[in-house]
């Protein structure tokens, strides 16, 4: 059966690999799977015919069949679980590695997303200049923690896994940042996640559509 993913027809990203689609279509290189993407216009999003598969109206989706999943956290555990390559074959391997996926988008990103919120949409408000820095602080405790576990590790517990590839999506957020140059294991960690062939596939991909959608 052939998967089918959604993705933005004009990514506010400007291709630099920080949509969501991106971590699915990693998740789906790492394990060799092929799969179609159907772009969507944000007008398309809200139609009922995406609004079925994805409740909020976001992409990605995930199609194969008569299975249709939405949040790509969701999704990767799924793909993680279904093909090999993502996830360690002993039982409690597993379970850390989906505990770190978890982590990614309940801990790590949240505290990113809205960083990246404020700058976008709160830098004319007056307290701005005072929000930031509590803002950046609360990153900085939680790379601190993270640089902590992950040492002189190449990857958060043994081999690469869908673990992996949820914390350095999400670290590419803070790509050439202050931030995360405080960390030089992080940044030499994200920079071995970018250069695995599946991230390289990925990326890509995604820049492709960008590219093409700008030209038109």
């Amino acid at each position: 059966m052939t998967i089918t993913i959604t993705a933005f027809e004009l990514s506010p990203d400007r291709g630099r690999g920080l949509a969501r689609d991106m971590r699915v279509r990693w998740a789906l290189e790492e394990v060799g799977e092929p799969y179609e993407v159907r772009l969507l216009s944000f007008q398309a999003m809200k139609t009922p015919a995406h609004l079925a598969l994805q409740p909020f109206g976001q992409i990605p989706t995930y199609e194969e069949g008569d299975l249709a999943l939405f949040e790509s956290g969701a999704i990767v555990l799924h793909i993680a679980e279904r093909y090999p390559g993502l996830l360690p074959s002993d039982t409690n391997g597993r379970a850390r590695a989906i505990a770190w996926i978890f982590a990614a988008v309940a801990t790590l990103e949240p505290v990113v997303i809205e960083r990246e919120m404020a700058r976008i949409f709160e830098r004319g408000e007056s307290w701005h200049d005072a929000r930031l820095p509590l803002l950046e602080k609360r990153i900085r405790t939680r790379l601190s923690e993270l640089s902590a576990h992950l040492g002189d590790a190449d990857w958060l517990d043994g081999a690469f896994s869908a673990g992996d590839l949820e914390i350095i999506s999400v670290l590419l957020r803070l790509k050439g940042s202050e931030l995360l140059a405080e960390h030089p294991n992080l940044s030499a960690y994200l920079a071995r996640g970018e250069a695995r062939p599946a991230y390289q596939r990925a990326f890509a991909a995604q820049l492709a559509v960008f590219k093409a959608a700008s030209a038109e």
